[in-house]
């Protein structure tokens, strides 16, 4: 039985979930702020409940991002913690990747353009595609304005059936056009979740990619974290 917990805190919501052996026991709530308060108390309910100990854990995975500074910190952290006392490897899983299979699981579609608010008049934005039960990244993850978007060398829209997922979408109107137009579905209330995650995880635990807790770090995708004055908005 494949036993992985999956945590995240990559946006206003807080999320913890067990992955056992293809269910997935999830708890999620949004609690801006409270991530430091919510989130053991959720993998101490999961674990409890499911009457394991974390040392009966295959793996933990985490959020690793693109997502909210202090979020992805947190939740790297924790996990990082729970996997050096337990001894456990760790999972790093792309934000940007749970938008697209969590959506995947809810709609039928051949791909996924996911987009996260990043601020700072930016969004980050990855291009999936259904690869038989896993995804497939198209070119590289990224961060800029959503303006200046474009989509991977070999993506055509018009073949297949293509859905938005993420906050990023909010801003669908400063988009190019042919990219907004080529997408069937747009949903922009949706939020990384570690229920997604966990399922990912499976996947890469299933593929070798478990690593070391002190090697599996935030991915942020820019450094420069604060707004400079003017470019508040």
């Amino acid at each position: 039985m494949t036993r992985i917990l999956a945590l995240d805190t990559s946006s206003e919501a807080c999320s913890a979930a067990l992955w056992l052996d293809g269910e997935c026991h999830l708890l999620f709530e949004q609690a801006p702020r409270l991530h430091t308060k919510r989130l053991l108390p959720m993998v101490a309910q999961l674990l409890a409940e499911a009457e394991l100990a974390l040392t009966q854990l295959d793996a933990i995975a985490f959020g690793r991002g693109p997502g909210s500074f202090t979020g992805l910190r947190i939740s790297a952290g924790v996990a990082q913690g729970l996997a050096f006392g337990a001894d456990l490897p760790l999972l790093p899983i792309s934000t940007l990747a749970a938008l697209a299979a969590a959506v995947l699981q809810e709609q039928p579609g051949d791909g996924v353009l996911a987009a996260l608010d990043a601020r700072m008049h930016e969004i980050y934005w990855g291009c999936y595609r259904r690869d038989g039960e896993q995804l497939q990244l198209l070119g590289a993850e990224g961060v800029g304005p959503a303006a200046g978007l474009l989509l991977p060398d070999g993506v055509d829209l018009a073949r297949g059936r293509w859905l938005g997922s993420g906050s990023g979408w909010q801003f669908a109107a400063q988009m190019p056009s042919p990219l907004v137009q080529g997408v069937t579905i747009l949903d922009t209330e949706r939020q990384p979740s570690a229920g997604a995650m966990a399922r990912l995880a499976a996947f890469a635990l299933a593929r070798g990619e478990g690593l070391a807790p002190e090697l599996a770090q935030p991915l942020y995708l820019r450094d420069n974290v604060a707004l400079k004055k003017g470019e508040q908005r």
